[in-house]
């Protein structure tokens, strides 16, 4: 269906088919120790329609957003790409692309079920970006955790 777009901001009221999608970002924790963690930004948010989020099987209350930072899944996801996460769904399904905090750094992947509970990391741009694997105590060690699984993205070109 091809027709107009909605100019909207801040301060245009949602529709009544319409949620509020925060983002999540890389903050600095205070003191300078250089230490990032994932939290919710209270400035940004996208609009998204309930019967989109309802096709894709995500509550209104788990969907984030997250943008893409680097090249390591291009062609699919540009740099700065803006994708939609689903909090409540963290297992892993092979082949699938998920959002994960990797002690602090935002990171989107293709994920693969590994025996023992670990995980391999995958890239698009497998030349400059090789797999990674991952034991179940790694990712407890190098405190990986699945934020959820990307249901949509968007990119300028």
């Amino acid at each position: 269906m091809i027709g107009p777009f909605d100019v909207w901001d801040d301060d245009t009221p949602l529709d009544d088919d319409e949620v509020y999608v925060p983002f999540l970002k890389e903050v600095e924790l205070s003191a300078g120790s250089g230490k990032t963690i994932v939290e919710q930004s209270h400035k940004q948010k996208l609009r998204f329609g309930k019967l989109t989020l309802r096709r894709q099987g995500v509550q209104p209350s788990d969907a984030v957003c997250v943008t893409v930072s680097g090249n390591s899944m291009e062609p699919v996801l540009p740099d700065k790409s803006t994708v939609g996460v689903d909090q409540g769904s963290t297992t892993v399904v092979d082949g699938k692309m998920y959002a994960l905090d990797h002690d602090g750094q935002l990171r989107v992947k293709t994920l693969y079920r590994l025996a023992g509970g670990g995980i391999r990391m995958r890239s698009f741009n497998r030349d400059e970006h090789p797999d990674e694997e991952y034991t179940s105590q790694q990712m407890e060690d190098c405190m990986i955790t699945i934020i959820g699984r990307v249901f949509w993205s968007s990119a300028l070109w």
